[in-house]
């Protein structure tokens, strides 16, 4: 599975004592993070993670580009809710693009508890079936012409 770290300033410390806590679990997972969260988490374990850039500078947005490709299965987000974020932007399109996905995200420690216990269980095998069978690229089909007398495509002329 691919698993993604993110967390705000306040919220680092508890997301890197969470991977400590874990990390023999994350071992057998590919991992993700922004550039400073994933940077003082290896710091602190032995886990291998691909940095992105930090936050601010893009990091959000790249690890939005792999969701959006449908190439990750959880994201561990720590957010500090009491401290405006000035890409707060950049942070509601990461959480939305997970929305429209279908990505599992956590924001906090409770959460990312229930999810890794999940992730343990072999819960999220059913990811493997969509990385597996993705759809075809269907923007290259040609769409039916358009039968003229009646202003309908082809397709929808033979149901008539």
């Amino acid at each position: 599975m691919k698993v993604a770290f993110v967390a705000h300033d306040q919220k680092k410390e508890e997301l890197i004592n969470f991977t400590i806590a874990y990390q023999h679990l994350f071992h057998a997972h590919e991992l993700f993070a922004t550039g400073t969260t994933g940077q003082l988490i290896m710091d602190q374990t032995t886990l291998d993670i691909f940095l992105f850039k930090s936050g601010p500078l893009g990091g959000d947005q790249q690890l939005g580009a792999l969701i959006a490709q449908n190439d990750l299965d959880l994201l561990l987000f720590f957010r500090d809710p009491l401290v405006a974020q000035p890409h707060e932007p950049d942070i509601s399109a990461l959480l939305r693009l997970c929305d429209v996905y279908g990505i599992p995200v956590a924001t906090n420690m409770a959460t990312a508890e229930l999810l890794v216990h999940a992730l343990e269980r072999g819960d999220f095998n059913w990811r493997d079936i969509i990385h597996n069978n993705r759809p075809v690229n269907v923007t290259g089909l040609k769409e039916r012409p358009v039968d003229k007398q009646r202003g309908v495509s082809s397709a929808a002329a033979e149901r008539q």
